[in-house]
């Protein structure tokens, strides 16, 4: 489902069409792209942290672009335990940067999508100007490989989270001199109850 000042579009992905949803913002060059979490436990781009991120780099001026990994809604392919789904990420933002004239990234993701976000902003050539990652997949997701990460972070953690240890978490990012880690009391993966602290702390983080 799309929201007001949405549009459809389609991306052609390495695994065929991927489907997408995209805001026009009024920040000449400025992209948002934001990742969502796991298909297999139901993640889509219509997510309620997806949408809150997608709303808050909007609200910013930002162009933003939220889509489904291959397999998930209408976009082609089979899900690929994160591997094809950084492709995917790829793929939209080179279509971003050919089609929206991007020259500066916002790169979002949550859960399962913060570990594609993070793989993705390590294979680019430039590391986006932001990189945001909520509750990010740093057990079951091959996040180890990543580090040292290339450029800054900000993560967004709630401390009762009962998808993603915590601890992991914190342990993660720990020795990553670039990120910074926000912590969310009494709050779960989800951060149900606490969309608008998480959206106060994104706008901060972005701006």
């Amino acid at each position: 489902m799309s929201r007001p000042g949405e549009e459809q579009v389609v991306i052609e992905g390495p695994a065929g069409p991927l489907e997408a949803l995209l805001t026009r913002g009024d920040r000449p060059g400025l992209v948002a792209i934001i990742c969502h979490p796991n298909p297999v436990q139901g993640g889509t781009m219509q997510n309620k942290v997806v949408h809150t991120l997608m709303r808050t780099a909007r609200d910013l001026g930002a162009a933003t672009l939220r889509f489904n990994f291959r397999g998930v809604g209408s976009s082609a392919g089979e899900h690929d335990y994160g591997v094809g789904e950084v492709q995917d990420c790829i793929a939209v933002i080179e279509w971003a940067r050919a089609e929206l004239q991007m020259s500066s990234l916002w790169l979002l993701g949550f859960s399962f999508g913060g570990y594609v976000a993070a793989a993705a902003a390590s294979a680019l050539p430039v590391w986006p100007e932001r990189l945001i990652l909520v509750a990010p997949s740093v057990e079951k997701q091959r996040f180890a490989e990543l580090k040292p990460l290339g450029g800054p972070a900000v993560v967004m953690m709630g401390e009762d989270d009962d998808v993603v240890a915590p601890e992991a978490v914190y342990a993660a990012f720990a020795d990553e001199p670039g990120a910074t880690v926000q912590r969310f009391a009494e709050t779960g993966h989800f951060f149900h109850g606490q969309l608008v602290p998480l959206k106060a702390a994104v706008e901060q983080a972005l701006g």
